[in-house]
């Protein structure tokens, strides 16, 4: 029966039931094996085993035994109890006093736990209640029930052979005497098989026992021979002859009877296959002990009338085996008898059952127990009946008992069934529970449906599965159920994805379809136009200078067009050649013909033939002295051209539909094909912009390859990795021993702290190795490592932790909540290098699933062009005033501005004011008491610079214990140069702060406003955005180009950027300078660069403004100076233009940045990005980034990278000329070698990939 439940949820129940499950309960077929065997349903042939005992005059009498004996150290297969749910044991009936009793006591239990019995139980096996019958047991029994007898058993099966030969002679020497006939059906071998015994014999069997009861000569003894004169009732015994090795093949026929009943009874012969007759095992007292006597029947027991086989469906054939000896005589059985015979075998079946299921419900009964289970032995996949004692729980007065349950602690699969009053003795009830192969425990509490329960005193119920998965396993496969479901989830957003593309492109399909459509139709409006004004215009002829052959003619007709020569300003061409085309010129020239003399006219006429194209309506012609691209002299009517009318031709509104219709299907193909490209090329972008990640990715990782790594690289969820360390480079070089800590997921993973791991050198090398299995949940490995196994000394990376991420596993790092507090964002409100870092390092985070946030002032100078959805979102008060909140989108990034009202911030501009300090001070108290007062939990506030640096001090002052204390600061330093005081407060108070480059870093570190904090202190680089500096998508550019074609791309800007700054068009190397001209960007050193690179016979472009108006025209005298002296070769624009800086980057062979302090720069970056080479002076980012071709390798592969450039260290103009003059050299000495330079530093990554990961890291370090 299935039964729906509503569940409710036991007071000490470990979990929580949805609402609306339901659960079904699978109906069961007959009575729960404790051990069953499968069946090949294939095979036609039965599984028999037959049990024949032979009644004698023995000295003393032989105990009829059912069940068998079992050592004391396996556990029983009857009904012993389990540890946890106790159940009783009980004998067999018929079992002698004399007979040794032998069980096994129950191991501890847990939770709920009764003493086992020590009483035998018997074995009782069925299939599956998905298999049909496939065995019987036969009982042969003389009068005599208590005589003593031989047991025997008897398989067949097609899984072994016997040896005619050896059971020839086996039956000379051994015989049998006759045997009584009187045949009855038992259960289905009621002693049970070990698995021992399975694996002595061929195949697992279906065992049936024939027992017979008496036989005629009762003076034979075990040890002797019995002969059985009679051939037609013969079977031979032998006490002292192990016949199990002995085997005979017999084809056996399967005759279908029917009966005369079922259409005529005729009988239906079919030739079944091979069938096998395996000896199992006989002996003394049918036990399987190893001083068993064995039996085989080599003859026919022709008193045995019937053995019927139960085909896998509804056949239930006789069985005629052939060919032992004179071969057995065939046995004919009508269907009657087969059921008779079935029906007999079931009831014997439940008989014997139910006086198991009566004495192991009286035994728990007497001690009190609650419940027990059948059967004993709990395995996955199998149904158990649960048997529940009302009368002794808290439930006696209820009159429903629902079970209630889960598995494996309840996690997996909660259950609600409702128990039924059992025919049992006592207030027994009982319900089938399914037990699931992942379930290596069963968790249960009884109750009424309603509020009353019984929990076991709040402990719950439980039962121990055994043979399947245990916890771990258990976890691990919940694990990858819960990634198969992300993936079929991926999949499922995928396709709806792909649906909604779908749509949309249909959409869009539609809107372009008719757009294409009306401009089709504005072109044969505007053509049939143009047409109506060239008929009036166009003739046949014109008097004395052309006409044309026949008058009437049409599309595709040949005509004969002649000219007079000397009408215009060919007479004195040698040669007459007409170029022409039609419709106004549609197509182009389609008409080129030679003209020749006429003979047939007089004067200077000549003629030309010419088929009309098809569709002409008017053709249209002049005339040349010589074919198209070399004629010099035309006559063209006077700029008019010629014009005649295709007489036949005269379009009619057909013609119009037709010409609309090959407009609109031209327009669409080219339509199609330029999405196509823009298609191709977007996906190439986005495949370019995924290779880069991985390669930076696996940049990050090999770039502290030189004190830790793992193999494999990448390392996945589920797998085996090896740890590798180099203490050399650490605070425990030296250490005659490290240990390795790990951990997963930050250190926060169920499985917490891994065991400290010794560490164990590898063969030539200073690294030290260990192991380490990665579990399915892990989304990051973490690592330190100590001198002893119970600390000492620790290398955690100057308290950051070794981290290496972990990919493919089924659990997702959470996402981070980040809020920016800032005064600059680009493009939006950018001043310097501040709003870039703003805007690039919020997007590159965002891009690694975290949430990120931007808090900025309103300025009444914003550019709102660049703000998506710019809405008001709410207005709170803080210091006295009202402040307006509005909600953005800029670069994707989400936006709140502050707009108060006390006008702070609608001054014009961004800097510049007195009270600067004022306004910004406020700004930042204003934001915290936004996020306060809006409910926000961030992860990090991270604020930038002298104006958001009281975000610090006041967040921990006013802020950290009244709302906001999850939080943590992180500062960064952008200029040291500006507002010392507050960064000096700031970096007291944060948590964490940073730098824009690790140099300058160590460059600042002597600061006073930085010294103090060092151990907080770490630089880290800005990064360039690659979708606004990217050649292959730059509007600016005549030719998009990748690392692929960066020789072809480089050289088509160079040409472009020459002809626009009037350069001389020549191959000679162009060195580029893109800056603002200050003292800090060494212009001294400019100066010198630009009349070096001329004397090396090079070309200079700047582009760049100074602020200070000395130096600005300073370099206006410079300009003019050159442009009178090497105009040709170097052009200075003294202001700034967006896109001739593109140009600039992408044209030039070099980059110049001479920087007498750089804090980490950008210029270089792109220049790379356009594979431009840069020459840097050795400070700040510059040091950080490029990395000299000559002397710097060792540098640039410690870092995961390459050599890249050209640097030099002193501020003079030797230092410069040390690095252009090895620069220009290169290019003038090994083009190849320069290109695959040019090529090698745009695969290079510089944007935002590599500086996220390094904040995150920063991040995650300041949470902890």
């Amino acid at each position: 029966m299935e039964v729906t439940l509503p569940l409710q949820r036991s007071p000490s129940c470990r979990t929580v039931f949805s609402e609306r499950t339901q659960f079904r309960i699978k109906p069961f077929l007959g009575f729960l094996p404790t051990q069953s065997f499968n069946w090949k349903r294939d095979h036609m042939a039965a599984t028999t085993t037959y049990r024949i005992t032979a009644s004698a005059d023995f000295s003393r009498r032989r105990p009829r035994r059912i069940s068998t004996p079992r050592s004391n150290d396996s556990t029983p297969r009857g009904f012993t109890p389990r540890t946890q749910v106790p159940t009783t044991s009980i004998q067999r009936r018929g079992q002698k006093n004399n007979e040794k009793k032998k069980g096994t006591g129950p191991s501890p239990a847990p939770e709920f736990t009764i003493p086992g019995s020590n009483t035998e139980t018997p074995q009782l096996k069925t299939g599956s209640d998905e298999e049909e019958v496939s065995g019987v047991n036969l009982v042969v029994a003389k009068a005599e029930a208590e005589s003593d007898g031989i047991g025997l058993e008897v398989a067949s099966t097609s899984e072994s052979l016997f040896d005619e030969d050896k059971t020839s002679q086996f039956e000379e020497t051994v015989r049998m005497p006759e045997v009584d006939e009187r045949i009855l059906v038992e259960s289905k071998d009621a002693e049970g098989i070990t698995e021992s015994e399975v694996s002595n014999n061929a195949g697992r069997l279906l065992n049936v026992n024939m027992l017979l009861d008496t036989v005629k000569d009762k003076e034979t003894r075990w040890n002797k021979n019995i002969r059985i004169d009679d051939w037609q009732d013969k079977a031979f015994v032998s006490g002292d002859v192990d016949v199990s090795v002995y085997g005979r093949v017999i084809e056996e026929k399967q005759i279908y009877t029917k009966s005369s009943d079922d259409e005529g009874g005729e009988n239906i012969e079919k030739e079944e296959s091979v069938e096998e007759i395996d000896i199992f095992k006989v002996g003394n007292n049918a036990s399987r002990e190893t001083d068993s006597r064995n039996v085989t029947i080599s003859k026919t027991v022709d008193k045995v009338e019937s053995i019927n086989c139960v085909d896998d469906f509804h056949k239930r054939p006789s069985v005629k085996p052939e060919g032992v000896d004179e071969g057995y005589n065939s046995i004919s059985e009508d269907k009657k008898k087969a059921d008779n015979f079935l029906k007999l075998k079931l009831e014997t079946e439940e008989i014997l059952r139910k006086e198991a299921l009566d004495r192991l419900a009286s035994d728990n009964f007497r001690k009190g127990h609650k419940l027990f289970y059948y059967p004993e032995i709990v395995e996955p996949d199998r149904d158990i009946e649960i048997f529940f004692n009302r009368s002794f729980s808290t439930l006696k007065f209820e009159p429903d008992v629902i079970i209630m349950g889960a598995f494996n602690d309840w996690k997996w699969k909660s259950f609600a069934i409702n128990l039924s009053k059992t025919q049992l003795n006592g207030d027994w009830w009982s319900c089938k529970v399914y037990v699931p192969r992942e379930a290596y425990k069963i968790d249960f509490v009884f109750y009424n449906g309603n509020d009353v329960y019984e929990n076991n005193d709040e402990q719950d119920f439980c039962i121990t599965v055994e043979g399947g998965m245990d916890g771990f396993d258990f976890e691990n496969f919940l694990l990858e159920e819960k990634r198969k479901e992300q993936e079929e989830v991926m999949r499922r957003k995928a396709e709806r994805e792909r649906q909604v593309e779908e749509q949309r492109r249909i959409e869009a399909e539609i809107v372009e379809s008719e757009a294409d459509r009306a401009q089709a139709k504005e072109e044969v409006a505007k053509r049939r136009g143009m047409l109506q004004e060239l008929l009036k215009d166009a003739v046949t002829s014109f008097v004395n200078v052309w006409y044309i052959e026949p008058t009437e003619f049409g599309a595709n007709d040949r005509v004969r067009l002649y000219y007079n020569r000397s009408s215009g300003p060919l007479s004195h061409a040698k040669d007459i050649w007409i170029h022409g085309g039609h419709n106004h010129w549609k197509d182009g020239l389609s008409i080129v013909s030679k003209l020749i003399k006429s003979e047939s006219k007089d004067g200077d006429w000549c003629c030309a033939d010419v088929v009309v194209p098809d569709q002409a309506v008017v053709l249209d012609w002049v005339f040349a002295d010589g074919p198209p691209k070399q004629a010099v002299v035309y006559d063209n009517n006077l700029l008019q051209d010629f014009h005649a009318i295709v007489p036949k031709s005269i379009p009619g509104e057909l013609y119009w539909v037709e010409e609309e219709q090959q407009i609109y299907k031209s327009l669409q193909a080219e339509r199609r094909l330029r999405e196509e490209a823009l298609r191709a090329k977007a996906e190439k972008t986005v495949r370019l912009k995924e290779e880069t990640k991985e390669r930076t990715l696996k940049t990050f990782l090999l770039s502290q390859k030189h004190i830790i790594y793992t193999d494999p690289i990448d390392v996945h969820a589920g797998s085996t990795v090896t740890v590798f360390y180099n203490p050399a480079n650490t605070v425990l070089k030296g250490k005659s021993e490290i240990w390795l800590r790990c951990s997963f997921n930050r250190w926060t993973h169920r499985m917490g702290l891994l065991p400290p791991q010794k560490m164990i050198p590898i063969e030539n090398g200073s690294h030290l190795k260990a192991t380490v299995k990665v579990p399915l949940d892990a989304y990051m490995m973490d690592f330190v490592f100590s001198e002893r196994e119970d600390g000492g000394i620790f290398d955690n990376k100057n308290g950051m932790d070794y981290h290496v991420p972990v990919f493919g596993g089924v659990v997702k790092e959470p996402p981070m909540h980040i809020v920016h507090i800032a005064v600059e964002m680009a493009p939006i409100a950018k001043v310097g290098g501040l709003g870039d870092v703003v805007t690039s390092l919020s997007r590159a985070v965002q891009d690694m699933n975290h949430n990120v946030d931007i808090i900025l002032p309103k300025y009444d100078c914003l550019k709102h062009s660049n703000v998506k959805d710019l809405q008001f979102h709410k207005s709170y008060s803080w210091g006295g005033t009202e402040i307006k909140v509005w909600t953005g989108k800029v670069e994707g990034v989400s936006v709140y501005f502050l707009e108060p009202q006390n006008g702070l911030f609608w001054v014009g501009c961004i800097y510049g004011r007195a009270n600067d300090g004022e306004r910004f001070g406020f700004f930042c108290h204003a934001a915290l008491e936004f996020l306060l007062q809006s409910g926000f939990h961030p992860d990090i506030i991270h604020c930038h610079d002298w104006s958001s640096a009281p975000v610090a001090w006041l967040f921990k002052e006013h802020y950290m214990h009244y709302g906001l204390s999850k939080a943590r600061v992180v500062f960064t330093i952008h200029n040291l140069e500006f507002g010392a005081n507050l960064i000096r407060k700031a970096m007291e108070f944060s948590d964490k702060a940073t730098t824009v480059s690790p140099t300058y870093a160590q460059e600042v570190s002597g600061n006073s406003a930085v010294a103090p904090y060092l151990f907080k202190f770490h630089g880290i680089l800005n990064g360039i955005d690659p979708d606004i500096w990217d050649p292959y998508n730059d509007k600016f550019l005549p030719v998009p180009y990748t690392s692929e074609n960066v020789v072809e791309g480089k050289r088509a800007a160079k040409e472009a950027l020459q002809e626009k700054l009037g350069l001389e068009k020549s191959d000679l190397p162009l060195v580029g300078i893109i800056t603002r001209l200050t003292h800090q960007k060494g212009i001294h050193l400019i100066k010198h660069a630009i009349w070096r690179t001329l004397e090396r016979n090079g070309q200079v472009v700047l582009l760049g403004s100074a602020p200070d108006p000395r130096i600005q025209n300073d370099f206006v005298s410079l300009a003019n100076q050159l442009h009178s002296s090497h105009g040709h070769r170097a052009n200075l624009c003294l202001t700034y233009d967006e896109p001739l800086s593109h140009l600039i980057y992408a044209g030039a062979d070099f980059i110049l940045v001479p920087s007498i302090f750089e804090p980490c720069g950008l210029t270089q970056l792109t220049a790379m990005r356009y594979g431009s080479i840069p020459v840097v002076r050795k400070t700040g980012g510059l040091h950080d980034t490029v990395f000299d071709v000559d002397h710097d390798l060792e540098r640039a592969q410690a870092c995961g990278l390459e050599p890249n450039g050209f640097n030099f260290d002193g501020a003079d103009g030797a230092g410069v000329d040390y690095a252009l003059n090895r620069a220009i050299s290169a290019w003038y000495d090994g083009r190849e070698w320069f290109d695959s330079l040019c090529k090698r530093v745009m695969e290079q990554d510089w944007s935002w990939n590599r500086p996220a990961l390094d904040y995150l890291e920063l991040y995650h370090s300041a949470r902890k």
